[in-house]
């Protein structure tokens, strides 16, 4: 895996599906560049992870939601989230006319 690069180089197609790739990380830290066109979480499904994680959209438009809320949460370019371990949430909806690119950062949190 290269030591450089960027987060818009090489986009996936994701039309068929997510594509999530691993980007260079070192234990216990996972990074992660996603790219949606148009994916949700299924019904009914909600992440439930044992890791933190923070995400932020570098391009496009989704909404999350966490089930403890009532509304999704709007995200754009420079939004990010902090998820704690085991917060339940899911994808409600990426734009489905472009590319949402999300950088996500997975690391263990202290109890």
């Amino acid at each position: 895996m290269s030591a450089w690069g960027s987060l818009f180089a090489n986009l996936p197609d994701a039309r068929d599906g997510e594509v999530i790739e691993a980007l260079p990380a070192t234990p216990p830290v996972r990074i992660e560049r996603i790219v949606s066109l148009g994916q949700a979480s299924p019904p009914g499904f909600w992440y439930d992870q044992d890791e933190a994680e923070w995400v932020v959209v570098i391009a496009g438009a989704a909404r999350l939601r966490f089930e403890d809320e009532t509304a999704s949460r709007q995200l754009g370019p420079g939004d990010w989230l902090h998820i704690p371990p085991h917060r339940r949430h899911r994808v409600e909806w990426t734009d489905p006319a472009s590319p949402t690119i999300w950088l996500a950062v997975f690391y263990a949190s202290k109890p």
